[in-house]
This record gives C-alpha cells, sequence and structure tokens, in this order.
C-alpha cells in the first residue's frame, strides 16, 4: 500500500508512528490541552486513516506536557459553538463523532494520562480500551457543576467501565479523585510513578505490537458483543471472527514458534 501521511490538521493534534504505535498527542498545553474544534475534529481524520494501515497495531492517545492529558472543553469557544441551540447540536455531534471513531476503532487504542484528566478528557481515555495513568493524574466529570447535559455513549462507557454505583458517585459529586482511587474503582488499569510512565507505555506497545493482531481484534470485538444485551449479541459474528483466528497464518506461525521456542512473527494474515 502506499505510505499514509498522518496529518491532523491542526497543530494542536500531534501525531507520529512509533515502531507498530500511532501516536496521537493533544497539544494545547496553553490551556491544559483542553479540546478545541480543531482537535476533535482531527481525531477521526487520523483513525481513518490508520484504520487501513497494516503498520499500525495499537493507538495511544496524550496530552502534550506534564500538567494535563485533556483538561475538558476548550470554554473559549463556548459563546461561539453552544450559546445557541443549533450550535450544541453542531459541538455534540462533533464530540460525538470523534469519541465513537475511538471506541468503534478496530485496533486497540490506548490512553496515557499524566495530570489533569477532566470531562472531556475523561470521556477520551474511556473511549479507549485500556488506561494507564502516571501517579500525578487527577479525574473528574464536571458536568453537575456546569449544567451540562451528558451524552447517552459517554455516560454508558462510564457506567460498563466502573459499574452504575461508582458512575453516579463521580457523576453527582463531580468530585476529583487521584491516580490511586481511579485504579481502585477501575477507572484506569495501571499507574506509575512520573519518571517510569513511559517505560510502562512502551511495555504496552511492545508487547501489544508483537501479538497476533487477528486474535486481538476478535477479542475487541467479542468484548463489545458480550457489553450488548442479550437479545443483539451477534454470535455468528463472534464464530467467524475465531475461525478466521484459527484460518489465519498467524495461527500456524504462533503454533510453530511455540514449537520450535521461538518468538512468533505475526503479521495479521
Amino acid at each position: 500500500m502506499s505510505e499514509p501521511i498522518y496529518e491532523s490538521g491542526t497543530e494542536r493534534v500531534l501525531s507520529w508512528l512509533d515502531g507498530s504505535a500511532l501516536h496521537v498527542q493533544f497539544n494545547n498545553p496553553a490551556r491544559h490541552n483542553a479540546l478545541s474544534v480543531d482537535m476533535w475534529e482531527a481525531v477521526p481524520r487520523l483513525l481513518k486513516v490508520a484504520k487501513g494501515d497494516d503498520r499500525v497495531r495499537l493507538v495511544v492517545f496524550s496530552g502534550a506536557g506534564d500538567k494535563a492529558f485533556v483538561s475538558g472543553a476548550d470554554i473559549s469557544q463556548f459563546e461561539d459553538m453552544r450559546a445557541a441551540r443549533e450550535a450544541v447540536a453542531r459541538y455534540e455531534a462533533m464530540a460525538e463523532e470523534a469519541l465513537m471513531a475511538i471506541h468503534d476503532f478496530p485496533k486497540p487504542t490506548l490512553a496515557s494520562i499524566r495530570g489533569y484528566c477532566i470531562g472531556g478528557g475523561v470521556n477520551v481515555a474511556i473511549s479507549c480500551d485500556i488506561r494507564i495513568a502516571a501517579d500525578d493524574a487527577v479525574f473528574s466529570v464536571p458536568a453537575a457543576r456546569l449544567g451540562l447535559g451528558y451524552r447517552y455513549s459517554a455516560m454508558k462507557n462510564l457506567v460498563d467501565l466502573v459499574g452504575p454505583g461508582v458512575a453516579k458517585d463521580l457523576f453527582f459529586t463531580a468530585r476529583r479523585i487521584d491516580a490511586g482511587e481511579a485504579r481502585a474503582v477501575g477507572l484506569i488499569t495501571r499507574t506509575a510513578p512520573v519518571e517510569a510512565l513511559a517505560a510502562l507505555l512502551a511495555e504496552y506497545t511492545g508487547t501489544i505490537g508483537q501479538n497476533a493482531p487477528l486474535t486481538i481484534a476478535a477479542g475487541k470485538a467479542i468484548t463489545r458483543e458480550i457489553l450488548k444485551p442479550s437479545t443483539d449479541i451477534d454470535l455468528p459474528l463472534c464464530t467467524s471472527l475465531i475461525q478466521g483466528c484459527f484460518q489465519s497464518t498467524d495461527y500456524t506461525e504462533g503454533r510453530t514458534a511455540f514449537m520450535e521456542k521461538r518468538k512468533p512473527v505475526f503479521t495479521g494474515r
């Protein structure tokens, strides 16, 4: 295939390939990486290219600088984008498109979090498959302090991840929690000291990059089916995905490598 060019369309979202990981970094440090319109719009654009790029086996989201992952929406745009009814609808549709692009992306996604992860930052993080954080991370869902409506998809992601009790606690109180409590309630997967976060991220990018892409994709898709109401589960799809793994050259490579006591080299075929 031709070389995909990862252009976000804005200097406030940086992107680069590092091995098999595509890094997407929110770059608005003067506002603690608050999400502006152009930043929301960049996400689906980048993921559309990454979906068809066989080199990409993982997408990593992070925030520029050492103060924040994402501190919410860029409130300087509220008067222009959220004051009128039509503007609210347009803004919400744009954010929904970006978050669902992350949520529905067929390859693994990971949020690497430092500092503030507030509001829209939590929504980005919980749209990802995996969340790791430095021990300086701070989390909050402050909608109830702002009078904002909260989308069904965002609330469902939160409830699916931490359960209804914790979700209502965080949502009703709008309180801030630290990385330790976030891990305890299941909002994030693992924590590390600030100086060790890069090494923890490298552990994930290295491991996921070496594991079988078809198996991972099947596991992600089947997990999504499990979370659906029982009447909506697509069992034929699940069966087909599993059969596809067993019929792949990667399965042959995995068995051969095991017998030969070497690391497998998977191609996603």
